[in-house]
């Protein structure tokens, strides 16, 4: 293959993004130099925090360029190697999404082992959202055994996780909402004690209704409404590990809630925010968990798949709606 196709930000969105924010660009496949890889993707993640780089503002990681190509999770098997130790037919895990042919330095890649999983799932349950919901809940928020679980988004890719992580570990009960009667359906089925659709009344009382006895830990994915009754139903010194805030992503102008942050006083709450990146240090725990939880049924996961490269911005859109069920990823 001489021809490589990619998709380039266009212009910054105002508000909700649109397709016309997007462009596809045809390109020549990249020659690897001393030291680098070509890779062919075979899919590419899309995730919420990419709305934020979207914007021309600072933030813990840059924004993407106009007129040039989006980057985020991606794996594939390399097509051309000029590097020590990375050989052609290796699949590798990298951060250069949005194309078909990627070009970079062989230490920016991490090889995966297909024969322990599909490659997909390096872009889910052992790749960043399984990191993010394995370091948030037992590392941010330190779960305790037999603590009442709330998560947010919990039908998403980290939240999915966080939920069945949380009961493995000895939740004494976890709670999801979602978007959606079929997804509350799922995070039953998935193992949580409770699920409600946001959309079918009052955060706050559907959340009271589920934990009747309160909440420990709330592994928040949405912001808004949803921290504002997590705080309203926290136990004393609980705790919140504040991964996303999906719901004003889009938004533009200040979000009404949380409206009693003046309650994490009283209760002695812990509101703590992180990265995933900043927890590196659990990679090989989560590995050797996960594995032992998917070989013997005990963990799964679901993915939205859309084909070609062509549909990434869809893809993306869709993920910002709530559309897609476990994580959405693009087969390239």
């Amino acid at each position: 293959m001489t021809s490589n196709r990619e998709i380039h930000l266009a212009s910054r969105p105002q508000g909700w993004p649109t397709e016309e924010n997007f462009r596809l660009v045809e390109t020549d496949v990249p020659t690897p130099g001393p030291g680098q890889i070509v890779v062919r993707n075979q899919y590419m993640s899309v995730d919420p925090y990419m709305r934020g780089r979207m914007n021309d503002a600072k933030s813990y990681v840059p924004p993407f360029a106009l007129d040039a190509p989006l980057d985020g999770g991606a794996v594939g098997e390399v097509v051309a190697s000029e590097a020590e130790g990375v050989s052609v037919g290796d699949t590798v895990l990298h951060g250069l999404g949005w194309r078909e042919y990627a070009l970079l330095n062989a230490t920016s890649a991490r090889k995966v082992d297909p024969s322990v999983a599909p490659v997909s799932a390096y872009l889910g349950v052992l790749g960043m959202p399984g990191q993010t919901a394995y370091a948030g809940l037992l590392e941010v928020a330190a779960m305790k055994p037999g603590e009442t679980v709330f998560v947010s988004a919990a039908a998403g890719a980290v939240g999915s996780l966080v939920g069945q992580i949380a009961k493995l570990k000895g939740a004494g009960r976890v709670i999801g909402s979602a978007g959606s009667a079929a997804k509350v359906e799922r995070l039953r089925a998935l193992g949580f004690d409770a699920a409600f659709d946001y959309h079918d009344g009052s955060v706050r009382d559907s959340l009271k209704a589920a934990a009747p006895d309160g909440v420990d830990v709330y592994f928040d994915n949405v912001g808004g409404d949803h921290l504002e009754a997590a705080i309203s139903a926290m136990n004393l010194h609980g705790r919140i590990a504040i991964c996303g805030m999906i719901a004003q992503y889009n938004a533009t102008e200040a979000p009404a809630a949380p409206r009693n942050l003046s309650s994490v006083i009283g209760k002695r709450l812990t509101l703590r925010g992180f990265l995933v990146n900043d927890h590196n240090n659990v990679r090989d725990a989560l590995v050797r968990d996960v594995a032992g939880w998917l070989s013997d049924g005990r963990l799964s996961y679901d993915e939205t798949v859309i084909d070609g490269i062509e549909n990434a911005p869809a893809a993306f859109l869709g993920v910002l709606r709530g559309e897609n069920l476990g994580k959405m990823l693009v087969r390239v």
